[in-house]
């Protein structure tokens, strides 16, 4: 069955399989840096017949094991070689089949909406803890030169979109969507001088941001409401939604655009922040689907921008960031491994193989499998922003100058009189 799974796969790179009964076979030429053995011959069965939702639940199970080489870099040979063949036979229909019944598996309307981001976002903030930065920004980091720390990342990230909102004067009213633990919406209250209202779904991350704002002392500016978008009222001058996207739906589209349009001031600005694809329309792996994201979609940039021109929405920029969360997400996952017995402790082994195979494999979609993140700036009018980009670059230059750790002064020697 392996030899008929992987017999013409491996184009670049080796990969060494030890059988359940003892035999060895190497797929692929030249010396393998990735070896791999499976405990009982059920689970190679499993896997020719449905790889990819059975590779991570094999190696959640123990069941596959690297005898040499890590998880990162097992998905890493899989995916380079997954961009130069194509799926055939049982594999070709699965894929196919998934296209056509996407739909049902993003059924996502409000009454079911809270449980899907239950399922990820309500997990201990302890384990958030273990690989976010300080201001546990859970998106795509900026890199300017690729050296950046995470936190100073996150931090350019967070200048990177609120200069393409344009918050040319104080007390704008802003509506963040998917607040996550508030940190942006923090930032755009203390620093811009706005009134900002966040929402989320998630228990845990409302706690957390509203015990933020208290701490701030800015909860005369910035509240956060567990409140799915749909049910929102009134108008924003400035709509801002990071990472929230992804999960409502292609199905829901045109309801999302419709509704922040609505929400959106005739002269406002909205940036839309989203995981994307940049290979056409597809369907959500279904390990990431059953044990990450219930019910989640990356768009295609075509799918997002035919339901923008329904809404009567106008796309005033759009921007690819490519390989940014490629790296975002290789230092979550070198934190996490870091800190993996902690991990172990808040939950189980079988958590902890479980999220390393989710950092990892999400990691190598975007270095190998077409994933991007894509920024999106829609309007209602023509001209509610400048005919240039060059108000953005100002604007972040500005904010980094201001937010730029000052140098320290020379202590001058004092001599102490005895």
């Amino acid at each position: 069955m392996l030899h008929l799974l992987f017999a013409n796969f491996f184009r670049h790179g080796a990969l060494g399989v030890h059988h359940a009964n003892g035999r060895y076979q190497q797929f692929g030429t030249g010396e393998p840096e990735i070896v791999i053995r499976f405990k009982d011959s059920r689970a190679e069965s499993q896997l020719f017949l449905n790889p990819d939702l059975k590779l991570g639940e094999l190696y959640m199970d123990g069941r596959l094991i690297l005898e040499k080489g890590d998880v990162a870099q097992l998905l890493a040979l899989l995916m380079k070689n997954l961009g130069s063949t194509h799926p055939t036979g049982l594999h070709r229909l699965a894929r196919v089949f998934r296209r056509l019944t996407r739909r049902i598996q993003q059924f996502n309307p409000a009454s079911r909406s809270k449980a899907h981001v239950a399922h990820h976002y309500d997990l201990s903030g302890a384990l958030y803890d273990l690989f976010l930065d300080a201001d546990k920004q859970y998106s795509c980091a900026y890199f300017g030169d690729g050296d950046e720390s995470l936190e100073e990342a996150q931090a350019a990230k967070k200048r990177h979109i609120t200069a393409k909102l344009k918050l040319d004067q104080p007390r704008l009213k802003i509506l963040d969507i998917g607040c996550g633990w508030g940190g942006l919406g923090l930032d755009l209250a203390r620093d811009a001088e706005a009134d900002v209202l966040g929402i989320t779904l998630s228990e845990e991350q409302i706690q957390v941001a509203r015990a933020r704002a208290e701490r701030a002392q800015l909860t005369d500016r910035c509240r956060f409401e567990l409140a799915d978008y749909r049910a929102l009222r009134g108008r924003y001058d400035r709509i801002v939604s990071v990472g929230m996207f992804e999960h409502v739906g292609a199905a829901y589209y045109d309801i999302f655009f419709a509704k922040a349009r609505e929400l959106l001031a005739d002269d406002g600005v909205m940036l839309l922040h989203f995981i994307g694809r940049s290979d056409g329309p597809g369907s959500t792996n279904p390990w990431i689907a059953k044990y990450i994201f219930p019910g989640g979609y990356a768009p295609a940039l075509s799918e997002v921008a035919m339901a923008v021109e329904r809404s009567g929405l106008i796309i005033t920029d759009v921007e690819v960031l490519r390989l940014h969360y490629a790296r975002t997400l290789e230092q979550w996952r070198r934190r996490f491994t870091a800190r993996r017995a902690e991990a172990a402790r808040l939950y189980d082994e079988r958590f902890c193989r479980m999220w390393e195979f989710y950092l990892a494999g999400a990691e190598m979609a975007f270095r190998h499998d077409g994933q991007v993140v894509f920024q999106i700036q829609l309007a209602r009018q023509q001209d509610a922003v400048p005919l240039t980009r060059d108000y953005m670059l100002e604007s972040e230059r500005a904010m980094r100058l201001a937010q730029a750790p000052r140098p320290l002064r020379a202590v001058p020697n004092v001599t102490i009189a005895r």
